[in-house]
């Protein structure tokens, strides 16, 4: 296994990942909608494991944009 395949396999987990992560968190609900809370329209801020999913969200976007970039820029001869 050369270095473009094992990039290759780091960007495929690093999509599954991202998209179950960004699914996991619904669209202005947090997790008490997830969970069948009540979700109103009322804007909050988010807090303790929310807020630690938004930031993995966010940390785990720059990481595969990285891995993307540094396997584009490597080729295989």
């Amino acid at each position: 296994m050369n270095l473009a395949d094992a990039l290759n396999i780091v960007q495929i987990i690093l999509a599954i990942v991202l998209v179950a992560i960004i699914l996991l968190q619904t669209k202005g609900a947090g997790l008490s909608g997830f969970f069948g809370g009540d979700s109103s329209s009322v804007y909050r801020t988010r807090r303790g494991l929310e807020l630690r999913m938004f930031q993995f969200t966010i940390g785990l976007a720059v990481l595969f944009f990285v891995v993307a970039l540094v396997n584009s820029i490597y080729k295989r001869p």
